[in-house]
């Protein structure tokens, strides 16, 4: 293995496995930190995780304890945390926090990191975090329920998280090139900086910023930054051809558990050709009675349709008097555990086709169907991941987070399972 990629969310980490696979490199998606013997030997890993919002200590306690899985191997040359795009986090982590613990384990600071995704018009510019084209602090992301964005100042916004002093490496810097980018890096780390964030103004920074991290044991990033540095570090690495697996066949269905504007859009689309269900998040009668209703809805309709599934309130009243109720990470974890349930009955009942948007929704689903790893597919340009698991039952999977992708996303990726 020459590069152990950790995701903080099963998406991205299926979207850094996919960009791999599509340049001819296996890279098998592991839940958990337990590798089985055909992943061990892929030159690339990634460990898919939900500790985006855990609290702070089980996050690091997480990480922590795949590093220890993997101190018992042959040494990897590289070890990344992959973070999204907009660097989700509160002022108590988590990415401050596993900073940290990384410059812990492995020393040679200062640790690199880099944010954005330019394909996504999310970019960092002077140290300052745009999403969509503004700053993060005047879009949507400033009412994100469980990681409100602000403070674009990302310099300023994981100062609050760590006890390390940290340095900026700006586009005017990246753009001279890698040789003048590690020079600043060096100077940051005369000063006494632990901690350098890159620019990420469009993919040459992301590219700079990659080349300068080569050599690095550890690095942090998101999308754009671990996707450029897998390029560089598996650059030499042979390439076998390595047959994936065929799409299970059978019935279909869909998960929403995301809420905003694009998952609103998607939900709408989906139910304009496909039965869907609406389950009352406000409903409080355990999970499991919850589950048994939407089960009950399905049982005469698996098999013709997809069948879509979701626990978002129709409003912004819905969702603020389902925070209210249950709190705000409390709510989201409700909906996430309902969903898996519906899920994991639907596969009990023959569902194969499985899509699911939401990174936390995701990580619970494929949680509760008992999935060890999985192989991903090549991009096909629906925001998410397709692929492919073999056990405990074979599945066609598709997994994305609730902001990517167009209106038809989930359809698309259901109908690609069919090719």
């Amino acid at each position: 293995m020459d590069l152990a990629i950790i995701a903080d969310d099963l998406t991205g980490g299926i979207l850094i496995a996919a960009s791999i696979e599509a340049s001819g490199i296996a890279c098998p998606v592991v839940l958990g930190a337990t590798l089985g013997e055909s992943d061990g030997a892929a030159p690339a890993v990634v460990f898919a995780t939900r500790t985006r919002f855990a609290p702070a200590a089980e996050a690091v306690a997480t990480v922590a304890g795949i590093l220890d899985r993997l101190a018992e191997r042959p040494p990897v040359p590289q070890v990344a945390y992959k973070v999204c795009a907009s660097f989700d986090s509160t002022d108590e982590g988590n990415i401050g926090p596993v900073a940290d613990l990384l410059l812990e384990r492995f020393g040679d600071a200062p640790l690199l990191m880099s944010a954005g995704y330019p394909k996504y018009a999310t970019t960092v510019h002077q140290g300052y975090l745009f999403y969509g084209g503004r700053l993060v602090s005047e879009s949507t992301k400033r009412h994100d329920p469980l990681t409100p964005m602000t403070d674009p100042d990302l310099v300023r916004t994981i100062s609050r998280q760590t006890r390390h002093a940290i340095g900026l490496v700006p586009h005017g810097v990246l753009k001279e090139g890698a040789s003048r980018a590690a020079e600043a890096v060096e100077a940051l780390r005369a000063e006494g900086k632990a901690l350098v964030l890159f620019d990420c103004s469009d993919d040459d920074d992301a590219r700079i910023g990659a080349e300068v991290t080569l050599q690095r044991r550890a690095t942090i990033g998101s999308d754009a930054h671990l996707m450029a540095l897998a390029d560089v570090r598996l650059k030499g690495v042979a390439r076998p051809a390595v047959p994936r697996p065929a799409h299970a066949r059978g019935p279909a269905a869909a998960i929403f558990g995301s809420v905003g504007p694009v998952a609103d859009g998607q939900v709408s689309a989906f139910e304009q050709t496909c039965p869907l269900l609406r389950i009352d998040l406000l409903d409080h009668r355990p999970v499991e009675a919850l589950v048994v209703d939407a089960l009950q809805w399905a049982a005469g309709r698996i098999g013709a349709a997809p069948l879509g599934f979701t626990t978002a309130p129709a409003t912004e009243a819905g969702i603020t008097a389902a925070q209210a109720a249950f709190g705000i990470l409390g709510a989201a974890r409700r909906a996430e555990a309902i969903l898996a349930g519906v899920a994991s009955g639907l596969v009990e009942r023959g569902v194969r086709r499985l899509a699911v948007s939401g990174g936390e929704t995701s990580g619970a689903v494929a949680m509760g169907l008992g999935i060890a790893s999985l192989r991903t597919l090549p991009d096909a340009g629906f925001g998410g991941g397709l692929c492919i698991a073999t056990d405990p039952q074979p599945l066609s999977l598709f997994f994305k987070s609730g902001k990517l992708g167009g209106e038809d996303a989930m359809l698309r990726a259901l109908t690609a399972m069919c090719n």
